[in-house]
């Protein structure tokens, strides 16, 4: 018996012990669970409130046209999916606090907590992961309410003015969705709507969510059409979608916006709004569309509500509006007679009158004006489409140009498409290759063409285009334009078949007297097989035939006076050995085409002044073009397969002032380099008339101040140097260059910067030692450079070994950009190793470096930034000031920036200042400050607020109410959380 009772007390003691340590453990946990509740509150809470401000960001980014990022669906996803875990737990965190005792409830309260321990740091990880550094959705610039159009005042017309009131008026009302506003071409129809625009544009109160601007023009395309409405939502124009594809995706676009205007101008036929994709205003009550026409009939088609007939100006009007642009020649005694007249025979067309008033400006000789107004009453030709009325005002304009060749050089333009904005460097080209540009260098021919185009202008011949660096012609000027360059008394008879959706060409069209021949942007599948008689033909445009992927042997043997050939944008994989034949050819321009692969040897076109071969697929340039001694540009950019260049040749072409390689495949090598059958770097030095330089390099070459004489020569060049060197353009980029993915330790860079007017350093190793090199080997200071980037790099600035450069090694730098720099505490680190003082310094731009703590030490070396007018900071975590101050520095009266209007600072969660307590910046004149919940106090008074333009976007109530006195809502209602500064 005492055996037994011994064991089974020895059991009892082991299960006591088993029972006690359980209860043990379950106690600790349950007295853990309290503080761990509350930690797991405060968590989910923050993660519910991240989750609902991600979830409005994408909402309204999608409502926009923007793709969400994929790692922000995801959390999305992953945060929804753990809520619905979280909701037995949170269940049974109510039960838990409701139970007392222990027993079975000291049970449901510790497996709760065991709940919670587990899901804690899931609830971290999704915290952490939510900053989302690269943006919720892919970058594109949210699109404006309105967008500026250049163009004349209609103020002074009183017709005009009353036309732009009805229009206006039937904004804000119900009833007016379909406006139609219809009268002769050149009578001021476009220059109407853009009044309205721009007037809504500045307007106090705005009664549409967008306006989209579209050019429709005679030969519709509703592809085009299509693709101008996405570009101003900012959707992508995808070039293989299908139109019903782009329609839909159109179509919910439009569906978001509460209310939109849409302006189709220029509309020569009916448009099918469910084709296109625009909801009809039946249907979506927001939706206002007004369209522009010389027909009646098309207005009656499109079913227009509200019916605006343009009215010539009345005598007065015109009479006026003469004198406006004549001057006051018109006033002399003896003119103003002639000049009633002229007025007259324009007959109220703002277009004429305009016209004659440029042509005949500041001119006081009497019989000037005579001349002028017989040629006014002269008879009429018939035009087919272009007003009588304007054909001799049009013609007399032209015939007033003076200058060498700039008649033709003025016809020239008329050959391309309706409402086509012209590349003025690709115009220039074709000039130089006609001849109509005397042949000076290729910078020299540029500017030649520029002071003509700026003439045009003057005339009101030309206008500017739709992007920067092209102009294109009113479609009345153009009209008269191809009837003259079309008449045999000109001598230079076209034909031309642009933008009109061609799928064949038809040989009757040819003959051998034409001139110029033009079938820019259709959609031509082949050429005619067999010869094409067109003997006398300089010129032949077929750019923007996609469907085209041959061009038959025989085809070009009709063309032996060829001086331009342009195929570009097709899908040619190779060119007939015919093409060699052309002995008189100056211009071969085959860019972009993307399937081209092989290219015959071109030695024979001894001639040959531009070749572009820019974005083809070709892997090799081959043999016999080093022949090509006139050869004055070469454009091999974006030749992505390019991988042989045999030496020899680009050191042949005696006369290449041009050689574009960039985001070439093609890395030039450097001496040294074990390809010696390949071009070299060094072999660039022959070429003694080269300009404009970019290329790549593996490495950088080793060069003694002796042996860059021949860069010093170049007016423009782009170095890119590094395995996968590349970069943004900035303002600077004359003389670039961008050094990529390299060690940098014992190399010298001193013959670069002493040329270069912009540096861009990416992902290299040794900086330190690289500027210690500078700071010792440099003789003086690099006066050319302007612009510095330094990216991505774990390096350290702080100057090592004493090593400081005792005077501003850089004292014309305006811009600074720094991105990902791991280790860099603050910018005053370059300051000590190239004795910077930024006396010059106009942009800091940093952004993603998590260590710094504020942008400059203000002190011994740095008492103001004078110039400075641009602060960019972003996503620095660390970053608590933008200028730290040393003690007597504080007492220096003047601002740090005297000179800054504006200043962006996104996503600082440690901002605290911005400069000293009393310090403001009177130039201010734009503040974005989105996500600096620390930030209390902005650097401007409430009297110096008034002229900002500025956004504020924070989540700390705190901190906005303490701000809330120099903000005032944004008029734009569409951005819920953005606000101005008041």
């Amino acid at each position: 018996m005492e055996v037994v009772a011994s064991i089974v007390g020895s059991a009892v003691a082991a299960t006591g012990r088993l029972f006690c340590g359980s209860l043990y453990s379950m106690i600790k946990s349950t007295v853990k669970l309290q503080s761990e509740l509350d930690v797991f509150d405060k968590e989910m809470g923050s993660l519910i409130v991240l989750r609902d401000d991600v979830k409005d960001q994408t909402e309204l980014a999608e409502k926009e046209g923007k793709v969400i990022r994929a790692n922000v669906i995801e959390w999305l996803r992953e945060v929804d999916e753990l809520q619905l875990k979280v909701k037995p737990i949170e269940a049974g965190m109510v039960n838990s606090r409701k139970l007392s005792g222990c027993s079975f409830n000291c049970r449901k309260r510790y497996i709760v907590s065991r709940e919670v321990a587990e899901i804690l740091p899931e609830i971290e990880r999704l915290l952490k992961d939510s900053s989302f550094n690269s943006g919720v959705f892919y970058p594109s610039r949210r699109p404006r309410a309105v967008e500026h159009i250049p163009g004349p005042s209609v103020q002074a017309q009183t017709t005009a003015s009353k036309s732009l009131e009805k229009v206006m008026s039937q904004l804000y009302v119900d009833e007016g969705r379909r406006i139609g506003i219809w009268g002769m071409g050149g009578i001021g129809k476009t220059t109407l709507v853009k009044n309205l625009n721009n007037e809504l544009k500045s307007a106090s109160v705005k009664p549409l969510g967008i306006v989209i601007w579209v050019t429709v023009s005679k030969n519709l395309d509703l592809k085009k059409v299509q693709t101008q409405i996405a570009e101003r939502l900012n959707l992508e124009a995808k070039v293989e979608e299908t139109l019903q594809g782009m329609a839909t995706r159109l179509y919910q676009r439009l569906e978001k916006e509460e209310k939109f205007l849409l302006i189709l101008d220029d509309v020569w036929e009916k448009i099918d709004l469910d084709i296109l994709g625009v909801p009809q205003p039946e249907v979506h009550k927001g939706c206002k569309i007004i369209l522009t026409s010389r027909f009646m009939e098309v207005r009656r088609e499109m079913m227009t509500n509200v019916e605006v007939k343009m009215e010539v100006l009345n005598y007065e009007e015109a009479w006026q509006l003469f004198s406006q642009i004549a001057g006051d020649v018109v006033g002399l005694e003896q003119v103003r007679p002639f000049a009633e007249e002229i007025v007259r025979e324009c007959s109220g067309l703002p277009l004429a009158i305009i016209t004659m008033g440029t042509a005949m400006r500041g001119k006081k000789m009497i019989k000037l004006w005579k001349h002028a107004l017989n040629e006014l009453r002269r008879s009429v030709p018939c035009m087919g489409g272009v007003e009588v009325k304007l054909y001799m005002p049009l013609k007399w304009s032209y015939d007033s140009l003076e200058g060498n060749n700039i008649k033709p050089c003025f016809l020239y333009c008329a050959l391309f498409p309706e409402d086509f904005s012209i590349e003025i460097n690709e115009l220039v080209r074709y000039w130089v290759a006609e001849g109509l540009i005397d042949e000076q260098d290729y910078e020299d021919s540029v500017n030649r063409g520029i002071a003509l185009i700026e003439n045009l202008k003057d005339s009101c011949l030309l206008e500017d285009g739709s992007r920067d660096g092209t102009v294109k012609m009113h479609d009345v000027v153009r009209d008269v334009a191809i009837w003259i360059a079309s008449s045999s008394e000109e001598g230079c008879k076209s034909l031309v078949r642009s933008g009109i959706g061609l799928s064949e060409i038809s040989v009757g069209e040819f003959s051998s007297s034409l001139r110029r021949v033009y079938f820019i942007d259709n959609k031509i599948t082949r050429l005619p097989d067999r010869v094409i008689q067109c003997s006398e033909a300089s010129t032949l445009l077929l750019q923007g035939n996609l469907p085209l992927d041959t061009v038959p042997e025989s085809f070009l043997q009709g063309f032996e006076a060829l001086r331009v050939l342009n195929i570009s944008g097709s899908r040619i994989q190779s060119l007939p050995s015919s093409v060699l034949q052309l002995g008189d050819l100056h211009a071969l321009l085959l860019r972009d085409c993307f399937y081209l692969e092989q290219l015959p040897s071109l030695g024979e076109l001894s001639r040959l002044q531009v070749l572009d071969l820019c974005a083809t697929r070709i892997r090799e340039l081959p043999r016999g073009m080093e022949n090509l001694n006139n050869l004055r540009q070469l454009d091999l950019s974006r030749t992505h397969y390019l991988k042989t260049i045999q030496a020899g040749i680009i050191s042949g072409l005696s006369c290449l002032e041009v050689l574009d390689m960039t985001l070439s495949a093609y890395h030039l090598s450097v001496k040294g380099e074990v390809e010696e059958e390949q071009t070299s770097f060094e072999e660039l030095g022959c070429l003694e008339r080269l300009l404009v330089l970019s290329i790549r390099l593996d490495r950088i070459p080793c060069l003694s101040s002796e042996n860059v004489t021949w860069i010093n020569k170049l007016r423009r060049f782009q170095f890119f140097i590094g395995p996968t060197a590349n970069s943004l353009p900035t303002r600077h980029d004359k003389r670039r260059v961008t050094i990529s993915g390299l060690n940098l330790s014992g190399e010298w860079i001193g013959w670069l910067l002493g040329n270069a007017s912009s540096l861009v350093l990416k992902n290299c190793l040794g900086l330190n030692e690289m500027l210690e090199d500078l700071v010792i080997n440099s003789v003086g200071c690099f006066v050319c450079l302007k612009s510095l980037t330094i990216a991505s790099s774990n390096s350290s600035l702080r100057p090592g070994g004493g090593i400081a450069a005792h005077s501003d090694l850089l004292p014309n730098l305006e811009e600074l950009h720094l991105q990902d720099m791991t280790y860099l505490e603050s910018i005053s680190e370059l300051v000590g190793h190239l004795g910077l003082r930024f006396q010059k310094l106009k942009l800091i731009e940093v952004t993603r470096c998590s260590q710094m703590k504020y942008l400059i030490f203000c002190g011994h070396f740095i008492l103001t930034l004078p110039s400075l007018e641009v602060i960019k900071v972003s996503f620095c975590d660390k970053l608590d000031e933008l200028f730290s101050y040393h003690s007597r520095q504080k007492m220096y009266p003047d601002p740090v920036g005297p000179s800054l209007w504006i200043l962006e600072l996104k996503n600082l969660p440690k901002l605290r200042t911005l400069c000293r307590h009393e310090e403001t910046w009177p130039c201010l004149e734009q503040v974005n400050v989105i996500k600096c919940n620390l930030l209390r106090k902005p650097p401007f008074t409430n009297q110096s607020a008034d002229v900002l333009r500025s956004t504020l976007d924070l989540h700390d109530d705190r901190t906005k109410s303490s701000l809330q006195p120099y903000f005032h809502p944004a008029e734009d209602k569409s951005n819920a959380s953005q606000n101005l500064w008041k």
